[in-house]
Formats: C-alpha cells, structure tokens, sequence
C-alpha cells in the first residue's frame, strides 16, 4: 500500500534546494515513480520550461501561474509532485497539496521559508508543520563565509516576491543579516 509524503526543501536563496529537489526527480525516475515537477511563472530568471539549479543542472518542469494549476498536471496515485519556489504560491498552495496528499500523489516541496526581512514566508509555516520530513539548508554568508541563514534583498521595496537573482540578493547568517539591515528587518 502507497502512503504518500510530504516533504518541505527550504532555506536561504543559493542553498542548493533545486539541486535537491533535481536529485528528487532523479530518485524518483530510478525508482520508476511517475513525477512532475512544477515552478511558478511569474519566475521569470531561468529557462521557462525546466527546474535550474545555480550549478546549471536542469530537469523539465511545468510552469504554473496559480498553485490550483498543480492538480491538472499531477501524476496519479504513487506519483511525486516537485514544487520549486514553493514560497511564490504563498498559502495558496496549501490545499492543492492537501488534495495530492489525499489523492495518493506525494509532494516535495522547495523554497525560501523566510522573506527579505526574516519573517516567515507562506506556505512554509504550515508546510513545515505538515510536512513527514523537513530539510532546512544553509549556504555559506556572502560576508564572512558562515552559514547563511537569511536571503537579504539589495533593493527596496517591502513587497514580499521580488524576482531576482544574485544581482538583488545576497545569502547572509543570522549576524550578518543583523548589521546589514541595522535590526530593522525582522519589525
């Protein structure tokens, strides 16, 4: 009997949770299970039709404008559903992978679990929660070679998705995020 999963990738931007998500998908396939990964459209810095890691790595994906847009390309029961930026859906994704879960189809999801200003970025508090197995990554801070532990955005602006790559973003530890947005960001 099939038990479906859910399992939450997150961390810092250039963590490696495409990488991650990309040996899912490999996994999977060895495996011989049914997957499909997803991304969001309005994701707009890499190839339109696939999951790129930082590394270059790629597998097909399946761009989606709203999370309920998952529930058409899912395999069937005993398949896998691959979510990358899962934090662009907000908590609309919670019921789409609700419904996989109970449909039989399990679910990775992967993205960013904290916005610019350190807050905790939707669906990642319930994916969290929810989810039978968490993997919270770390890269290494762009200022002292730590652990990174927050993604700091370059540019202004409080709106919680802004597209951007290491031109608008920087992986900081907690520390370094600290001076570098004077203890304001997380008010």
């Amino acid at each position: 009997m099939h038990h479906p999963t859910l399992e939450a990738i997150c961390g810092p931007m250039f963590a490696g949770k495409t990488t991650l998500l990309i040996a899912r998908i490999d996994e999977a396939g060895r495996q011989g299970v049914p997957v499909v990964a997803c991304r969001p459209r309005a994701d707009t810095r890499s190839f339109p039709d696939a999951l790129t890691a930082h590394d270059g790595a790629r597998r097909p994906a399946v761009m989606v404008g709203e999370a309920g847009e998952i529930l058409r390309v899912a395999p069937g029961p005993g398949g896998l559903v691959v979510i990358d930026e899962a934090h662009f859906f907000g908590d609309g994704l919670i019921d789409p992978v609700k419904l996989l879960l109970a449909r039989g189809v399990s679910v990775t999801a992967g993205g960013v679990d904290t916005d610019h200003r350190g807050r905790p970025f939707a669906p990642f508090p319930w994916l969290l929660c929810e989810a039978d197995r968490v993997l919270k990554v770390r890269g290494v801070c762009a200022e002292c070679g730590g652990p990174s532990a927050r993604s700091h955005r370059l540019s202004a602006g409080d709106e919680a998705i802004a597209v951007g790559g290491a031109e608008s973003y920087r992986a900081l530890c907690r520390g370094c995020f600290e001076r570098a947005t004077g203890g304001r960001a997380l008010h």
